[in-house]
């Protein structure tokens, strides 16, 4: 009889042996085809905006979803100050469970898991909202964050050319120094003005919990993508909001986007696209070649739902742990009896 107590646990060194093992690019585009088809099966989903517990050092949040068969939910704090005391800014765990009988599946770190969803969910927007034949991609901000995001879209949608800026040089020759052996064309540029200049892709990714202009609205021309990913907590933007109103917006839902994504700057009526009906052939994604498309991402729930669907399907002997987490007495109704029992 199966071991009924034991939960498997993906740790954070097992997840890095997981990821190197398949390929940081391989399992990118595999994680994908998984967020992809539960976009597909959006509708299926329970969704709700995450419950997030906000103070002046940043957020602390949980993000619930189920789609009647299992049950996921991420863990995840936010604090842009974390990383003058050595810490990440952000950090995760996350459990996946059987709905018919509650008990968990799978727990895992998702703090490596987080940044591969990110980058995946954005790449797999990109298919459909970038200009045909996009080469080019600048990243603003390089931080934690910004070698995912490259590698997704080079593994994904193409990418060959990085034009990388952070008020930080440090995090731009780092970002670069880690790249180096993925086969980019790399530019270290000296301003985000610069950054941007014949980028077909321009990817936001800063920390800063704040309302801020990273691109204004003369730094982007017609026919690009923006992938704006920083913005993600009411209080925080990334884009001017003049650019929101030439852009044609694709959020993942707007009910959590508007409290948190870029649109909080915009009226609540203002319109905006699921990005699942694109997917699924509901609405128009990029329509032409001068259009400006904007994914307004802010994470939600049902990504790291797939994610850590995905990782269970990954698991393997040797690269999980056994946790004794769940009490399993001999009979369900003798919880007591197992405590006296273990007392001798």
């Amino acid at each position: 009889m199966k071991n009924l107590n034991i939960v498997p646990f993906v740790s954070v060194e097992q997840m890095m042996k997981i990821v190197l093992h398949i390929g940081v690019e391989r399992l990118l585009q595999d994680m994908a085809g998984y967020i992809e088809a539960d976009f597909l099966r959006w509708e299926s989903f329970d969704k709700t905006p995450r419950v997030a517990a906000h103070s002046k050092e940043g957020v602390i949040e949980l993000m619930p979803t189920s789609d009647g068969e299992y049950y996921g939910f991420k863990y995840v704090n936010g604090h842009p100050q974390n990383t003058r005391s050595g810490r990440q800014t952000v950090t995760a765990f996350g459990v996946l469970a059987d709905v018919a009988t509650g008990y968990p599946v799978l727990l895992s770190e998702m703090t490596i898991l987080t940044a591969l969803r990110t980058a995946a969910t954005s790449a797999m927007a990109a298919k459909y909202l970038a200009p045909e034949g996009a080469s080019t991609m600048a990243i603003i901000g390089n931080g934690a964050q910004s070698e995912f995001q490259a590698l997704a879209f080079k593994a994904i949608c193409g990418i060959k050319n990085l034009r990388l800026y952070d008020i930080d040089p440090v995090a731009t020759d780092k970002c670069a120094t880690n790249l180096a052996r993925y086969g980019f064309n790399i530019t270290n540029c000296p301003s985000a003005e610069a950054a941007v200049e014949g980028a077909d892709i321009i990817t936001t990714a800063t920390a800063d919990k704040q309302y801020a202009t990273i691109l204004s609205d003369n730094m982007v021309g017609a026919g690009v993508h923006i992938n704006a990913v920083g913005g993600d907590c009411p209080g925080k933007t990334e884009l001017h909001r003049d650019i929101l109103l030439r852009a044609d917006i694709f959020v993942e839902y707007p009910e959590q986007t508007r409290i948190e994504g870029e649109i909080q700057q915009l009226s609540p009526d203002h319109p905006v696209t699921e990005l699942w009906q694109v997917i699924a052939g509901h609405s128009r994604g990029r329509t032409g070649p001068r259009q400006i498309t904007l994914f307004d991402s802010v994470g939600f729930a049902i990504e790291d739902f797939s994610a850590l669907r995905y990782m269970h399907d990954q698991l393997a002997p040797g690269n999980h742990t056994a946790l004794d987490m769940l009490a399993d007495p001999d009979t369900p109704k003798d919880l007591f009896g197992m405590l006296l029992r273990a007392a001798g």
